[in-house]
């Protein structure tokens, strides 16, 4: 049987899935995918309707999407394994850690647990974005050339866009002006999305937000309230996506997870 999405895989050692969010592709990572192949067997997905990945039959919600990564997971042999996700991609990988698929979990500013005033201004913004790049399609590559035009592209996203690459800012073209799927996922898969059986998650879970996030306000925290034993991790100087805001960060809080996951149950317990 076959993959349903578009997977890059590189590097060698556990298994490390990359869950990207809304709008981007597996790009959206381009500037920690380098540094964590050197410990892990590193596994990128475009989510559905986005970069290479065919949009989804069904509804997008966040059950559905999490079908087809699981389903993919199968067919690649894998069973548990590590995750880091941003935004929907963090939510999607809460809902694979309550299905027992990870090992470990970086939740990027997962959506879910936002308020019906906080979901109506996040889909304002994000549809705007929407709509902004898909009319500009033809001036994203040349601006992503410059660091200044990648400013301009990624500054919803990044706070410190001036650090992003040309893949990173190429990825909203992919993503927020090509996708196939836009709007139904941010409808099933953000603007309707209520978490649910979270309690069930058994495995070491960070969450992480930027303080300067201004999709996704501070909904992050919330998830301590549901998450067993999660543990909140503010980033300094970063935002909703802040892959290349802070790269050292998001590194160290995949290797403390992925670390928590194999210690022996006394050293679990420790600071």
């Amino acid at each position: 049987m076959g993959r349903t999405l578009h997977w890059e895989r590189g590097g060698a050692g556990e298994p490390l899935v990359l869950l990207h969010g809304i709008g981007s592709t597996l790009e959206d990572f381009a500037a920690v995918r380098g540094r964590l192949e050197v410990e892990y067997e590193v596994l990128a997905a475009d989510l559905p309707g986005h970069g290479s990945s065919p949009p989804l039959r069904v509804p997008p919600t966040v059950s559905a999407i999490a079908d087809v990564v699981e389903a993919d997971l199968d067919t690649l042999g894998l069973d548990r394994v590590h995750l880091l996700g941003d935004s929907l991609g963090a939510r999607v990988a809460l809902e694979l850690a309550r299905r027992h698929r990870a090992r470990s979990v970086v939740a990027i500013a997962p959506s879910g647990l936002n308020s019906p005033l906080e979901r109506m201004y996040q889909g304002v913004v994000l549809g705007t974005a929407r709509v902004v790049l898909r009319r500009a399609r033809t001036c994203i590559e040349p601006l992503s050339r410059s660091r200044w035009g990648r400013m301009a592209l990624l500054a919803v996203m990044r706070a410190r866009p001036l650090r992003a690459s040309q893949a990173e800012a190429l990825a909203v073209r992919d993503g927020f002006a090509d996708s196939e799927d836009f709007w139904r996922m941010l409808w099933h898969g953000i603007l309707t999305d209520v978490p649910t059986g979270l309690g069930d998650v058994d495995c070491p879970v960070v969450l992480a937000q930027g303080l300067l996030d201004v999709v996704s306000a501070g909904q992050t925290p919330r998830f301590l309230l549901i998450v067993p034993g999660a543990r909140f991790e503010p980033l300094l100087a970063a935002g909703h996506a802040p892959q290349s805001d802070t790269p050292d960060a998001i590194v160290r809080m995949v290797h403390e997870a992925a670390g928590r996951a194999t210690a022996p149950p006394s050293a679990e317990g420790t600071p």
